[in-house]
């Protein structure tokens, strides 16, 4: 699977874990930056990657803040998008089978490597289940 990845300064490192992670598991990653420590606005890098996954060239794509939030609010205010704010693998996990949600947020300073890597592998192995959840998946698109 192909996934695009991003981060603001504030997720320089763990971005560099996402993305060793996807690696090791296979995946084509396109790192979209940034790539050092300096400050940036995390709106353009959230954009970056939903262009990349609006555009059809990447599948999913996973942002990392300190927080997660800000990348999160970013990515949804962009049509077509719908990402989700993890910190534990059940919510990953629904994020993807209930809402179609094509885009993981993370936070470096709310999650340890070992849990942002759970809650990542356990978003990836997930599907979105329609039904149901595609008329509510609608809602949020009108």
């Amino acid at each position: 699977m192909k996934i695009a990845v991003a981060c603001d300064h504030g997720g320089l490192d763990l971005k560099r874990a996402v993305i060793e992670f996807l690696q090791h598991l296979g995946h084509e990653v396109a790192d979209l930056g940034t790539h050092d420590s300096a400050s940036i606005d995390y709106p353009d890098y959230a954009k970056k990657v939903c262009e990349q996954l609006k555009s059809g060239v990447a599948e999913r794509g996973v942002l990392v803040c300190g927080t997660g939030q800000g990348m999160a609010m970013t990515a949804n205010k962009i049509a077509g998008v719908r990402a989700a704010v993890v910190s534990d693998a059940f919510s990953a996990r629904m994020a993807m089978e209930h809402n179609d949600a094509r885009v993981l947020c993370l936070g470096q300073r709310v999650l340890g490597t070992s849990l942002a890597t759970e809650c990542l592998n356990t978003w990836l192995n997930a599907e979105f289940g329609g039904g149901r959840h595609a008329r509510r998946v609608a809602k949020i698109e009108e």
